[in-house]
């Protein structure tokens, strides 16, 4: 399985937003320097992250990005379904174009794997992925 860079770049971001545990709100500009990554594609990524309520943009002095929930309460793997395209051939949209559709074993052990991944990404929030906070902020250069 391969995931976006949408979806990488908004798992970059709520990781470098639970690493300040509420301390500091952070901008997009700062997270993008940090990772070296586009800046103009974060924002789209941290439009949707608010949309979807991961994260709160407060405008303004004193302003910036924090999580909008706890990170124990921010599931990867909901988090993941949210902002990829599941579909991994074209047999999983509705109406199938494949006429071997009914009767292909491809499809569901695709379909298997992709269900046991999701699974395994289902057992961890968000607080999982930041248990080296410290090394995380070193590595960062997060005061």
């Amino acid at each position: 399985m391969q995931l976006t860079t949408h979806t990488d770049y908004a798992l970059r971001l709520l990781v470098y937003l639970a690493i300040n545990d509420g301390e500091q709100t952070a901008t997009i500009h700062e997270a993008a320097e940090r990772y070296n990554i586009s800046a103009n594609h974060l924002a789209k990524v941290v439009q949707m992250l608010v949309q979807q309520g991961y994260v709160k943009s407060q405008r303004g002095r004193g302003g910036g990005l924090s999580l909008a929930k706890p990170s124990n309460e921010i599931n990867i793997g909901a988090l993941i379904r949210k902002t990829e395209n599941l579909q991994l051939l074209s047999c999983f949209s509705e109406p199938a174009s494949c006429p071997i559709t009914p009767a292909c074993v491809l499809k569901h052990a695709l379909g298997k794997a992709q269900t046991a991944f999701l699974e395994v990404l289902d057992q961890y929030h968000l607080t999982d992925l930041v248990t080296n906070r410290n090394k995380l902020r070193e590595l960062m250069k997060v005061s």
